[in-house]
């Protein structure tokens, strides 16, 4: 059986009381989170003015990562789909306020009022149905869509992602390019199976040429795979600008069968349908 938590329930049932206390007393968790808040922050690209900003942390649990924004000065919303996980950082005493939702049914803020947005190990869960009414797809545009719309113009998002499989890591960038986003991947230590984490990056209007410089920090290690990372800067960019929509163009044409099929159908439906004749489907010439 996977461990991967998406696999076992849907998030709301997964982290139930007993799982969010275990989650958030794991000192390892902690520090994880920590270390990928950090790493989120530092790819959002704040001005470096002492300007408090108003973060949006988008599956933010029991307040891990808020706490984090707060130590860098910020103000912050939580918006996470487990109750159980809003109790713990209620109890947590956290700086940030909290909103109870489901961010595959969309962000219901205003349009422009947040300055930056992170998220930490939550957007992969938009790619599992965890109900028949649930399709990925929809739920990740209108998520996007939403938040296109509530960040502010040349403002960031960053997100940390687990993709299980290419497929999907293609599904969550296609659905941000077409809800308007520029941006694409950043890979810290691409080489590395244990260390290897994705972030992927997205700006709200105009994109630069180039994210991130890379991750300055090293860590030791014995694997050779490791210092190579090191060597090479240890992270791996892909800039993605939103694709230009393809127009759907028939060369063909719709010739008088597709038309005969298509009245048919209506008839059979009930509708009423003009009698055939031989002028039907006819190409009427450009003097007409």
């Amino acid at each position: 059986m996977s461990s991967r938590p998406e696999f076992l329930a849907p998030p709301e049932i997964f982290y139930d009381d007993s799982e969010a206390r275990k989650y958030t007393s794991s000192s390892r968790i902690v520090e994880i989170q920590a270390r990928l808040s950090e790493r989120a922050l530092e790819l959002l690209a704040l001005p470096e003015d002492d300007v408090p900003r108003f973060l949006l942390d988008i599956g933010c649990g029991s307040g891990l990562s808020g706490e984090t924004i707060s130590e860098n000065g910020h103000q912050w919303i939580g918006l996470d789909i487990s109750a159980s996980m809003l109790n713990v950082a209620v109890e947590r005493e956290v700086e940030g306020d909290l909103l109870l939702g489901d961010m595959g049914q969309g962000l219901g803020f205003r349009a422009g009022v947040i300055d930056g947005a992170i998220s930490i190990s939550a957007v992969q869960w938009l790619c599992n149905a965890d109900k028949s009414s649930h399709e990925p797809r929809l739920r990740l545009k209108a998520f996007f869509g939403s938040l296109y719309r509530c960040l502010s113009r040349g403002a960031r998002a960053v997100f940390q992602v687990y993709p299980e499989s290419i497929a999907q890591r293609e599904l969550i960038l296609r659905q941000a390019l077409q809800a308007g986003f520029g941006g694409g991947l950043v890979v810290d230590y691409p080489h590395s199976t244990k260390k290897r984490k994705e972030f992927l990056v997205l700006t709200c209007g105009s994109v630069p040429t180039s994210i991130n410089d890379g991750h300055k920090e090293g860590y030791s290690d014995d694997d050779d795979d490791d210092s190579e990372d090191e060597e090479n800067g240890m992270v791996c960019v892909s800039d993605r600008n939103r694709p230009r929509k393809k127009q759907r163009t028939n060369k063909k044409g719709k010739g008088r069968e597709w038309v005969m099929r298509k009245k048919e159908q209506s008839r059979r439906k009930g509708n009423d349908v003009p009698a055939d004749s031989k002028y039907t489907a006819r190409k009427r010439k450009s003097r007409f």
